[in-house]
């Protein structure tokens, strides 16, 4: 496997663009569409907010078989707490985009991001639409990374290509995300395509499964927004032996470029989380399961205090293992080992007498690495989170004007 250009656009067949609506305050990209010249085998997961936008169960709906050719995504606007009007509005969203490229709305996903609570500005919207579907290109992929963003300050896209049965498969990806990040389903927004053939099962599983180990495993400050979604699509143009067995060689294969692919997108957004300064990345080692390990790594990244240490370079050991034990894993707390990158602070649950320069060396390191060893087991996993800054409240305090 190896990194690509491209983008979302790089498998083949895939056409994105990305343009100016005037959805939001600033001058800025805030439409784009993203589009197979051939129908895919699709498959998505979503928000467990039960304060949902109308694009979630819409996109529940349009997917129920399995199939989809385009998804069409604004910024600025969340059309979310909109009512009848926000449903409509997301309906129409997906008729005029299916119209332009002569599909069917139910093969048409749509996504929005923004503000919550607003009625969508549907002129601008149809408008910006229509500039997006005259305008699809193999090299639009950066333009629609950056018409999804909202307070992300960079655009966050990879692509990889990598060999199946003799075939060159490709994946591109794009996503955003940067505030109301705390998901317990899938990412703010994320945007997967392949060329790969496989079957809508396969794909399924295995695009659920990549999120439990990806952006199910990141926090910037606990909360779980009302539109978030992973959607992916397989055009099936790279004509690789179809993938329809989990347990196969080649589906084990496609499965660890998928994860690369969302694991690189997920650490892309805690770094970007809103006024962060560093990356954090937590470790937590020997576990007697994989879910201890998993719910105790995703407390530590969640810990507002941690979080804020980290920012204050102040080696405060002691709230990382408050956090392990309030994470509602079962472990035994005196058998605790904490590391701050190379510095040990912590062996069985105790504090150690450690070197303060150096430990304040490794929380000016980005990422900040942290590491737990339970000494109970052999599973391990890893979470992302970012610090967390004065600029995070400022960024927060004044979001809708």
């Amino acid at each position: 496997m190896k990194i690509i250009e491209g983008s979302i656009a790089a498998p083949q067949g895939f056409l994105a663009q990305g343009i100016e609506a005037a959805i939001k305050k600033e001058d800025k990209k805030d439409v784009a569409i993203i589009y197979s010249t051939h129908k895919c085998t699709a498959a998505g997961v979503f928000t467990t907010n039960k304060v949902r936008a109308a694009c979630v169960d819409i996109n529940r709906s349009h997917l129920e078989d399995g199939q989809a050719q385009a998804i069409v995504v604004n910024s600025g606007n969340a059309n979310a707490c909109t009512g009848k009007q926000g449903w409509e509005d997301t309906l129409s969203m997906a008729r005029i985009t299916a119209d332009l490229l002569h599909i069917s709305s139910r093969d048409t996903l749509v996504a929005s991001t923004g503000v919550i609570g607003v009625a969508m500005p549907m002129d601008r919207i149809a408008k910006g639409i229509q500039a997006a579907a005259a305008s699809l290109s193999e090299t639009g992929g950066p333009n629609a990374s950056q018409a999804i963003m909202t307070t992300d300050l960079t655009n966050k896209e990879i692509a990889v290509e990598l060999n199946i049965g003799g075939k060159v498969v490709r994946i591109g990806a794009i996503a955003k995300g940067s505030g109301m990040i705390h998901p317990n389903m899938a990412t703010m927004l994320g945007f997967v395509t392949t060329d790969a053939v496989i079957s809508s099962e396969c794909l399924g599983k295995m695009l659920r499964d990549s999120c439990d180990r990806s952006f199910n495993m990141i926090s910037v400050d606990r909360d779980t927004s009302t539109n978030d979604m992973l959607l992916i699509m397989a055009n099936g143009l790279a004509g690789n032996p179809i993938i329809d067995d989990a347990q196969s060689e080649d589906y084990q294969i496609f499965k660890d470029a998928l994860d690369f692919v969302n694991v690189s997108l997920a650490k892309m957004i805690a770094r970007d989380g809103e006024g962060a300064t560093r990356l954090i990345e937590v470790e937590v080692l020997n576990a007697d399961s994989y879910d201890t390990a998993r719910v105790i790594a995703r407390s530590i990244t969640s810990s507002n205090l941690t979080k804020a240490a980290v920012f204050g370079e102040d080696a405060n050991w002691g709230r990382i293992l408050a956090a392990a034990g309030y994470s509602g894993a079962e472990f035994d707390p005196e058998r605790v080992d904490i590391y701050l990158g190379a510095e040990k602070m912590a062996e069985n649950g105790m504090g150690l007498v450690f070197d303060e320069d150096r430990a304040r060396q490794e929380l000016k390191k980005d990422p900040v690495l942290i590491k737990v060893d339970l000494k109970s087991g052999n599973h391990q996993a890893t979470a992302w989170g970012c610090d967390l800054t004065y600029d995070y409240v400022k960024i927060n305090a004044s979001y809708r004007t």
